[in-house]
């Protein structure tokens, strides 16, 4: 097995996940090798590839995008079976052993089998507020409750790399450098007719800086919802009817300003007041509607920086000109 690691900069998390790769290589029922696919700035770049040496993992410089990353690790790659998992994460001792043993015991149409991905619990206020987002852990950890998905997530998502050639591998280009590329390679199996499987047992962690701030959380729920109306945009059979909630607070606010002149201004406060119905809606089914996931205080918290996701989504659909995506998302990865 083959594993492939994109990295730009996050030199101490990189040797953390290099450090366990090298424990699951030893644990590995086949030969192994870990292939780490850099574009980090010089110093950086020095640190990875001497880490690279420390753990015997192979070096290689490549380009910004993410997608491109990985499709030139596959491309270098020795073997027939790839993983692919991320730099700010660490795999358990056993991925490789229960990510080959089942893909050798499947039948050809499983053509990917994938794991959970849990993020770490943190010290910090947005590290317990953000525990209870959905957006943020939903789709890592849903191979814990799928027999199967469409697509999964590329933190801990291990294919046939005969699979992964016939449908083109990851897009090397999108809205952004980061983002989508791991859906859009799911949904291309599954429309082709390959099934991703899912081993609740083969567990990877994410380093709980993903949370660490509000801000953080929050920049990555935008990259999210602006991804996801990219992938839309090249499926859109997977698209689902979804309110916005800045598209519904914008039609609230032209119908505001509209009666202003008879309401005395009154009808302004719409767009605030229905952006605020919809953020009480949303921190109640917060994690499934658990009541136990937090204080309300921090289920409101959660819920306003889960409004980042929407905000994505809204710009995105304006950049790409498709003005029926403002009412639209995706559907889920479950398949079974």
């Amino acid at each position: 097995m083959s594993v492939v690691v994109p990295v730009k900069g996050r030199v101490s998390l990189l040797r953390a996940q290099l450090a366990s790769l090298r424990a699951a290589m030893d644990h590995g029922p086949e030969p192994a090798e870990v292939i780490v696919v850099d574009d980090s700035d010089p110093a950086d770049a020095a640190a990875h590839e001497a880490n690279c040496r420390e753990f015997g993992a192979r070096y290689v410089t490549g380009p910004a995008h993410v997608g491109a990353k990985r499709n030139l690790g596959v491309e270098r790659a020795a073997y027939d079976l790839i993983l692919f998992t991320d730099s700010d994460c660490r795999v358990s001792p056993d991925i490789l052993e229960r990510h080959v043993k089942t893909l050798r015991s499947a039948d050809p149409s499983v053509g990917g089998v994938s794991g959970p991905t849990f993020v770490e619990a943190g010290d910090t206020r947005a590290n317990r507020v953000m525990r209870w987002s959905g957006l943020i852990n939903d789709d890592m950890e849903r191979p814990r409750r799928c027999a199967a998905v469409t697509w999964a997530t590329a933190t801990n998502l291990a294919v046939r790399r005969a699979v992964f050639e016939e449908v083109g591998g990851f897009p090397s280009e999108s809205l952004d450098v980061v983002g989508g590329e791991d859906c859009d390679l799911g949904i291309k199996m599954s429309d082709a007719g390959y099934r991703i499987v899912c081993d609740p047992g083969t567990v990877v962690v994410h380093d709980h800086a993903i949370t660490a701030s509000f801000a953080t959380a929050g920049r990555r729920l935008y990259s999210y919802g602006r991804s996801e109306q990219w992938v839309c945009s090249i499926h859109p059979h997977h698209r689902r009817p979804v309110l916005n909630a800045f598209t519904a607070a914008t039609a609230a606010a032209a119908v505001g300003v509209a009666l202003a002149p008879r309401t005395g201004g009154r009808s302004l406060l719409a767009a605030p007041v229905s952006l605020g119905l919809l953020l009480g809606v949303r921190a109640r089914r917060l994690r499934g509607g658990d009541r136990s996931a937090g204080t309300a205080s921090e289920r409101l918290m959660c819920a306003s920086v889960d409004l980042m996701f929407d905000l994505g989504g809204f710009v995105a659909a304006l950049e790409l000109r498709r003005p029926s995506m403002l009412f639209t998302g995706m559907k889920s990865a479950d398949a079974g």
